[in-house]
């Protein structure tokens, strides 16, 4: 079993002291890395009076929820699966940057009400955030400020490698996976995001991973249905032989895309940020 440095400890007691303050702990649970170790602490520090919830809709890809449940009852915190509807907010498909927003403004109020009912009218509405986070671009965060969700893990220091350290020490099994995002956040800004659309990407990286033993990947969706396929530079010989190469376009074509490209430069989180102009970043925080 690994052991915690020194600063790490200290930062553990002070995410543990930060949630005890809270008389009831209401996390914003995904079953990715930082929101599992949110909802531990949050369990060990409160018991009882936590409970993850997880949001479940069109967006979310195939076997998330079940991964979900499945730490909840591993963690022992009491979880609750709730429907989002962001996909009838018309903001939402038009899939501006600042397209994160009008999702997770959805879930905050849905969790609001939540709070709102008897014995939870005094929870505090917390998320996985991690300092690592302030860096990118988030609105998300906007709608976060918006509904007075606090992030523990910013409060207590921690930076994205300081959350996986930690899960890794209380043995949690996704400490080591990859990020991953909603799927309309593979859709780049302008498309409109349908839930055909996102079905489709999550049908062609399910099909990738598992023909090709690729655990990080992106399938990003452009314009006039174009598939940019994003692996690790050290992956990108599987997908280039010419069986790979007739398997993936067949399958993607089959899926409903035009076009099918693999991206040179490899796998990059994120990497639809990159088209956003500094005018783009600040029409969309304007507009949240």
């Amino acid at each position: 079993m690994m052991s915690l440095t020194a600063e790490l400890s200290q930062k553990s007691e002070q995410l543990q002291q930060i949630l005890s303050n809270m008389d009831r702990v209401i996390v914003a649970f995904s079953a990715g890395v930082d929101s599992t170790v949110v909802a531990r602490a949050a369990f060990l520090a409160r018991g009882d009076h936590a409970q993850a919830v997880t949001a479940v809709s069109p967006s979310l890809a195939a076997g998330e929820k079940e991964e979900a449940i499945r730490l909840a009852e591993l963690i022992g915190i009491a979880h609750r699966l709730i429907s989002t509807s962001e996909f009838a907010t018309a903001e939402y498909r038009a899939n501006p940057p600042n397209r994160c927003f009008f999702c997770k403004t959805e879930l905050y109020q849905l969790l609001s009400h939540s709070v709102a009912s008897d014995e939870w009218q005094t929870a505090t509405l917390v998320n996985g955030a991690n300092l690592d986070d302030r860096g990118d671009h988030r609105p998300g965060m906007q709608a976060a400020s918006d509904f007075q969700v606090r992030s523990p893990l910013i409060e207590a220091g921690f930076t994205k490698q300081d959350v996986r350290n930690l899960a890794q020490y209380w043995e949690l099994p996704i400490w080591n996976k990859p990020a991953h995002p909603c799927l309309s956040s593979r859709i780049a800004y302008g498309v409109e995001v349908t839930e055909e659309r996102v079905q489709r990407i999550d049908q062609g990286e399910a099909f990738l991973r598992e023909q090709f033993q690729i655990n990080e990947l992106r399938v990003r969706l452009e314009p006039n249905e174009l598939a940019r396929i994003e692996v690790p530079l050290t992956q990108l010989q599987k997908l280039i032989t010419p069986e790979a190469v007739v398997q993936i376009t067949q399958k993607f074509l089959q899926l409903g895309f035009q076009n099918v490209t693999l991206d040179l430069q490899g796998f990059r989180s994120g990497s639809m940020n990159n088209f956003l102009s500094l005018d783009d970043l600040q029409i969309a925080a304007q507009k949240t």
